[in-house]
């Protein structure tokens, strides 16, 4: 499976606590001291890779056509808290599956898979788990749903910027100075540093390669 980059931005990332009066500062903003600001912490950032949301059954399961179609299931609000007060960061998932039926003349449950992986960089899936919720109709019934969850270990020294990246990033800057309008992230060897540090907690539904295939052509 090909995860694709989520709506998160890896080198985007900023926290602003909901107390704070002042505003919220941004990575790569100038702070007041001269310094950019790298406002970060070592929590992945939580989303859902393109074209792994929903999912499509047919019957036949070989059949594209619309007179085949047999149910839908969408995956959705997702939420998660994190603990990064120990040497590794868990992040815990809860998600809804919410499923249509096309035919409601008896009971029926339906299980789906899905996926919890983490994803370091942007690109480089580093471990994943696979997990299975069950849709149960009653007669009569078109609509279902089912609350998921799952689990993302990070090790809280891989989401930590070396000092020396960190240093850079906030150093003061004076203006006059050579390297004042330069921001530290245009430098390889600093992307890369944050990208290696930069990682996400993402889920969707384990789908085989028609059904993604299906999702990404419909």
């Amino acid at each position: 499976m090909t995860i694709r980059k989520s709506a998160i931005a890896a080198l985007a990332t900023s926290a602003c606590g909901a107390l704070l009066l002042g505003g919220c500062a941004h990575t790569g903003e100038l702070d007041a001291s001269g310094g950019i600001t790298a406002v970060r912490n070592a929590c992945p950032s939580v989303g859902v890779p393109a074209a792994t949301g929903d999912v499509t059954l047919f019957d036949p399961p070989a059949s594209r056509d619309a007179t085949a179609l047999d149910m839908t299931a969408v995956l959705t609000n997702v939420r998660s808290t994190c603990d990064d007060s120990g040497s590794d960061v868990l992040t815990k998932l809860t998600f809804s599956v919410e499923g249509r039926r096309v035919r409601t003349d008896g009971p029926r449950d339906v299980t789906l898979p899905y996926f919890v992986t983490v994803v370091q960089g942007g690109t480089a899936v580093v471990a994943k788990r696979v997990g299975r919720v069950t849709l149960h109709f009653d007669a009569g019934q078109a609509r279902a749903a089912v609350q998921g969850m799952g689990e993302a270990t990070v090790s809280r020294a891989a989401a930590t910027l070396p000092d020396d990246v960190r240093k850079k990033l906030t150093e003061k800057r004076k203006a006059g100075d050579e390297d004042a309008a330069t921001d530290p992230l245009t430098r390889p060897e600093i992307r890369q540093a944050v990208l290696r540090a930069s990682f996400e907690a993402l889920v969707g539904f384990q789908l085989t390669d028609e059904q993604l295939k299906y999702n990404a052509t419909r």
